[in-house]
C-alpha cells in the first residue's frame, strides 16, 4: 500500500515565515517611530533657535568642581568636566557596592544567627533601612550627623594628623617620588604569586584534606614584597599634612561630607537588601550539607565559608546583580547633598548653561546604561564561572 503524500504547508502558513515576516513588521515600525521622534526634535530645535550638536564639549566651561580625580580648572572645557562627573560617580558606585557586600554579608548571616539578640538587631536594621526612602537616609546623614560636626576651628583631632569638622575629613596625602613605579611593580608580583599560591593550597586541600594558611601567607608575601621594594628604591614616598591657616586647612587631602554621607546612605541602605537574599541563599542550602560536614569535624565557621557559602552563592549572585545595579543608579541622587557626580556635574551645571539638553541628558543615560550593561556583564560571567557543571 502506497502512503500518501505529506499535504505541503502553504507558504503563508509556514511558522518560519510568519515569524520572520511579523518581527520585520515590528522592526520597521520601531524605526520608523524613532526616526520620526529624531526627525521632530530637530524640526522644533531649529525653530526654537535652539543649537544642536556636540560642538560645546569643547568648549570652557567655567565653573569649578569640588571634587576632581583627575586635574580640572574652570579654564578646562566641558567634556573634561564630563570626565570629573563620570569618574566621580564610578568611585561612589563601586566603593558603594564593595562595602554594600561587605555589610550584607554580615548582616545576612546574623539574621540566621543562634544568639537571640545578634538575630533581632539584623532583623531590625533590615526592617527600618528597607522601608526608609534613601533620599531621606542621604539627607539624614548629611544634615543631622555631618552638618553637626565641630567648625574648623574647633576641629577634632587624632595625633595632630587626622582632623575633622563640618567641612570633611582631613587625611595625609602622599605625595609619590621617582622610584615608586617599581612598588606597583612588586604589589603586581605579589598578586601573581597570590594567585598560584592559591590555587596550589586548593589542589594540596583536595589530595591530602590538609588545609594551608593562604591568609597568612599572602599577608606575609605582600609585606615582604612591598616592604622590599620600598627599602631598594628608597622610600620613593612622603606626606603632605593638613595645616590649618586663617579659617581653613590647607594641604593634605579633604574627603567631602558630602561624598561620605552618600557613601555611608547607599551602602548601608543596599546593605539591608543584600542581607535578605544572603539569608535566603544560606536557607536555599540543604541542611544535610550542614549535618554532613559536621560529621566531618567541620566547625560552624568553616562549614559555613567551605560548605555553604559556596552554594549559596549560586542563588545569591543573580538578584545580587539587581542590587548592584539598583546602587548604580540610586547614586544619581547625590544631585540632592550637590555631590559632584555626573548628574550634577554634566546634567545639571552643564545643561544650565550650555542649554543642550538634549545631547546632554543623551550622554548622561547612555553612561548609566553602559554601567549598567558593564556591571550585568561581570555578574553574569561571575555568575557561570560558579554554575554546576555537568560532565
Amino acid at each position: 500500500m502506497v502512503s500518501p503524500e505529506p499535504e505541503k504547508t502553504r507558504f503563508w502558513y509556514n511558522p518560519r515565515v510568519r515569524a520572520f515576516f511579523i518581527q520585520s513588521l515590528v522592526v520597521l515600525a520601531l524605526v520608523l517611530f524613532f526616526a520620526f521622534i529624531i526627525n521632530n526634535t530637530i524640526e522644533n530645535m531649529k525653530t526654537r533657535g535652539i543649537a544642536s550638536g556636540f560642538e560645546f564639549m569643547g568648549q570652557t566651561a567655567g565653573f569649578s568642581i569640588s571634587q576632581h580625580l583627575i586635574d580640572y580648572e574652570e579654564a578646562n572645557s566641558y567634556g573634561r568636566a564630563f570626565v570629573v562627573g563620570l569618574l566621580n560617580t564610578i568611585l561612589i558606585a563601586a566603593l558603594g557596592i564593595v562595602f554594600a557586600t561587605i555589610i550584607g554579608f554580615f548582616i545576612g548571616i546574623a539574621r540566621l544567627s543562634s544568639n537571640w539578640l545578634i538575630s533581632r538587631m539584623a532583623t531590625a536594621y533590615i526592617e527600618i533601612l528597607r522601608n526608609v526612602p534613601l533620599l531621606l537616609q542621604i539627607l539624614f546623614w548629611y544634615i543631622a550627623v555631618l552638618r553637626a560636626l565641630p567648625r574648623t576651628k574647633q576641629s577634632l583631632s587624632l595625633f595632630d594628623t587626622f582632623f575633622l569638622n563640618v567641612r570633611g575629613l582631613y587625611l595625609p596625602k602622599p605625595i609619590f617620588e621617582e622610584g615608586f613605579a617599581n612598588i606597583l611593580y612588586a604589589l603586581l608580583a605579589t598578586f601573581v604569586l597570590i594567585i598560584f599560591l592559591t590555587r596550589w593550597a586548593h589542589k594540596r586541600q583536595e589530595l591530602t584534606g590538609q588545609q594551608f594558611p593562604v591568609f597568612i601567607s599572602s599577608l606575609g608575601l605582600l609585606i615582604v614584597l612591598l616592604l622590599g621594594a620600598a627599602a631598594l628604591s628608597g622610600f620613593p614616598m612622603t606626606w603632605d599634612y593638613a595645616v590649618l591657616k586663617g579659617f581653613n586647612f590647607r594641604g593634605g587631602l579633604r574627603v567631602m561630607p558630602e561624598f561620605v554621607a552618600m557613601l555611608f546612605a547607599l551602602s548601608l541602605y543596599t546593605a539591608a537588601f543584600i542581607g535578605e537574599i544572603v539569608r535566603a541563599g544560606i536557607m536555599a542550602v540543604s541542611k544535610g550539607q550542614t549535618e554532613a560536614s559536621y560529621a566531618l569535624g567541620l566547625h560552624p565557621g568553616q562549614t559555613l565559608r567551605l560548605v555553604v557559602i559556596p552554594q549559596a552563592l549560586r542563588v545569591i549572585v543573580p538578584p545580587l546583580t539587581s542590587q548592584y545595579l539598583n546602587l548604580t543608579k540610586n547614586s544619581s541622587l547625590a544631585v540632592a547633598i550637590a555631590y559632584p557626580d555626573l548628574v550634577h556635574v554634566f546634567a545639571g551645571t552643564a545643561l544650565m548653561q550650555t542649554g543642550q539638553a538634549v545631547e546632554i541628558l543623551g550622554i548622561t543615560m547612555a553612561c548609566y546604561l553602559s554601567l549598567s550593561l558593564f556591571i550585568s556583564l561581570l555578574m553574569n560571567w561571575y555568575n557561570r564561572a560558579i554554575a554546576l557543571k555537568e560532565k
